[in-house]
């Protein structure tokens, strides 16, 4: 048998210091001083019935009679002195004890208030008989906010009722942002009776030790925790810590059903519908179900179904209790972020579509030309800065991984980031984001020169339109729509642009002469458009670093490319550039390349990159195509060390020891 003490801990940077104190090394007094101190008082005793039998004998040698008070006293004293000679002996010789200490009485599991919980039986049951096992010390369940942690954690917690004899002692306690120590302390000493004149004493780490004493002294003692960050629990010790995952779609819908009420639903068909539809926005997130189930619960015509689904779709930070309830709850992951830069990592990703996935790569070259990866010289290390960033979102699941290329947001955690973007709804048009939302036109902004970013990718816009400046303006994201061309007019406005991208635009022919004005441009992505030629003036752009003109099957010549000095990524895998000599001699002079993909179709050309030993290692993606007239010796490529891809078609690549291989 043993201890339990769990913590319910919705303030990760609190942990570590709250461990120090409360598992640090502790001691136990002796028992022998107490009876020493018996003897002293005894010896003391005794002298003072010496000086009144001195005092006595003085005033009886005047003839003075002795008061009966006093014979009494010293009656007394000679009867405790016998008495005490006994006891002392006797305690001595019964005093040597194999241990001196024992578990108060088990005092009674008080359960916590739970409602019922949906979907989560079978986690409940995994938990409890993870932490009930004798090979278990420590238990961590981790999850977002609002995903049903505490729920969860009450319902393990009211389980150890059920449970007799197994543990002496259960603790429940809640430690919130900004927790204190000693208040923690408190509800601990508490709950194992250290509490008293001696306790209240002591500084914050003799408290720590001595409960450290007493809950850990004997087998059996475990820790249970929840946390928003799977980090949290690997510094706690728990390796492989269990994580509270959203409901699935048909548990989401029970759970709303329950806060909505049966008899609300079958009001009307048209309301059971609609109600789907709401629930289908809050995306599996218990906490979201919840509240907006209650707040439903009064809606009782079809009209207002409808409003909140019109609202949720546009603006979800404006539906009742969104910005009171939920948005607030889900910041504290936000706020509990390691620092500034990987919290505008984190806001960024609100750029991109609902349920739509993100591309690492090309969300970590944003947030690299933003700044957000600091200065560098090596660009490796800025993108291995910047997966790392990535990897903590994952952790803290404010990012979900979807493989090892790309990661989703959840939307109701999209929310919350335009809402702590828009400085929590003050200056919603910080951000201007309607991804993939079917938009034919740019949305009405009333204020463009308070706007800092946009986000208007995978719509039908076929011209870019504001009606006056865009001072602070420093990213655009229109990929994926209908442009034909971007306007010189709107450039002018735009001198803080540092990302701008134009991808996927497949009617987009070309660029104006006005680009060159984009004097802060650092990131420029025209892949897979119809760009014949780049436009005069592009080689003022210097500051760009990122160039993307992958897949662009119309560009011949992109000559003049070596003006771009500050160039660090250049991406021409599946264009209509070929690695040439011209065009090799042209990224020699490029002496901060680091990232190149590349089309080869002249063993000559390939042989002048392969020359290069700079230029080689800079070659992430390579394809080969043409060399027909005999087999291609891929021993050739074994210098190239950041190769990631190689691509042919019906080209057969010999390699010594492998044969032929056609790829």
């Amino acid at each position: 048998m043993g201890n339990c003490v769990s913590f319910q801990i919705s303030c990760d940077q609190t942990m570590n210091r709250m461990l120090t104190f409360l598992f640090s090394k502790g001691y136990i007094e002796k028992l022998e001083e107490n009876l020493n101190y018996l003897v002293k008082e005894m010896k003391f005793l005794m002298a003072v019935k010496d000086e009144v039998l001195i005092k006595v004998g003085r005033e009886q040698w005047l003839h003075q009679q002795r008061r009966p008070t006093v014979q009494e006293w010293l009656t007394r004293v000679d009867d405790a002195y016998a008495r005490f000679k006994i006891l002392v002996k006797k305690l001595r010789l019964e005093g040597y004890f194999k241990e001196v200490t024992e578990l108060p009485p088990r005092p009674e599991v008080v359960k916590r208030p739970t409602w019922g919980t949906v979907g989560q039986e079978e986690m409940l049951e995994t938990a409890s008989n993870r932490l009930i096992d004798d090979n278990v010390g420590i238990m961590g369940l981790h999850g977002m906010g609002g995903v049903g942690k505490t729920t969860l954690f009450k319902k393990i917690h009211n389980k150890f009722t059920e449970i007799s004899g197994k543990f002496h002692i259960v603790i429940w306690i809640f430690v919130s942002q900004g927790a204190n120590i000693t208040k923690v302390q408190e509800d601990i000493a508490q709950k194992l009776h250290l509490c008293g004149d001696e306790w209240t004493k002591k500084n914050e780490s003799d408290k720590a030790a001595e409960m450290q004493e007493d809950v850990c002294k004997e087998d059996g003692c475990k820790v249970a925790f929840t946390t928003r960050s799977e980090d949290v629990c690997k510094r706690m010790g728990d390796h492989d810590p269990m994580q509270v995952k959203c409901l699935k779609e048909d548990q989401a819908w029970e759970l709303f059903k329950l806060k909505v009420g049966d008899e609300q639903l079958r009001r009307e068909p048209r309301i059971d519908v609609l109600a789907r539809k709401v629930a289908e926005k809050c995306h599996g997130l218990p906490l979201a179900l919840s509240v907006i189930g209650e707040t439903m619960a009064s809606k009782t015509t079809v009209q207002e179904w409808e409003d909140a689904v019109y609202v949720l779709n546009r603006d979800a930070a404006e539906f009742s209790d969104m910005e009171n309830d939920i948005l607030p709850v889900l910041k504290y992951s936000y706020d509990n972020l390691l620092d500034d830069k990987v919290r505008l990592c984190f806001l960024y990703c609100a750029l991109f579509p609902e349920d739509g996935q993100i591309d690492k790569e090309g969300l970590i070259e944003y947030w690299i030309c933003e700044g957000f990866m600091g200065e560098y010289q090596v660009l490796k290390r800025a993108i291995n800065k910047g997966y790392g960033v990535v990897s903590t979102l994952i952790r803290a699941n404010l990012l979900t991984a979807v493989d090892t290329k790309t990661v989703m947001m959840h939307d109701v955690v999209r929310e919350m980031a335009l809402w702590i973007a828009s400085d929590l709804g003050e200056n919603k048009e910080n951000f201007v984001v309607q991804a993939r939302v079917g938009l034919h036109q740019v949305p009405k902004v009333k204020d463009w020169e308070a706007v800092k970013r946009i986000s208007l990718m995978g719509n039908k816009i076929e011209e870019m339109t504001c009606s006056s400046k865009c001072s602070e303006l420093t990213t655009l994201l229109l990929q994926s729509n209908k442009l034909e061309i971007l306007s010189g007019k709107i450039i002018q406005y735009m001198k803080k642009l540092v990302v701008l991208d134009l991808s996927s635009n497949i009617n987009m022919s070309g660029l104006p002469g006005r680009i060159s004005e984009l004097t802060s441009l650092q990131y420029l992505d025209l892949s897979d458009t119809r760009v014949e030629q780049l436009p005069v003036g592009f080689q003022e752009l210097k500051k760009l670093t990122h160039l993307n003109l992958a897949s662009t099957s119309r560009l011949c010549s992109i000559s003049g490319i070596s003006k771009l000095s500050s160039s660090r990524i250049l991406k021409l895998f599946g264009s209509n550039v070929q690695g040439d000599v011209n065009l090799v001699k042209e990224l020699q002079l490029l002496e901060h390349l680091q990232v190149l993909t590349i089309d080869v179709s002249t063993e000559l050309g390939l042989k002048q990159i392969l020359g290069d030993q700079r230029l080689v290692n800079c070659i992430y993606r390579l394809h080969i195509h043409d060399f027909q007239e005999k087999p291609f010796d891929l021993s050739l490529l074994v210098s190239m060390e950041n190769l990631r891809e190689l691509r042919s078609l019906a080209l057969n690549l010999h390699y010594p020891g492998l044969g032929l291989l056609t790829v």
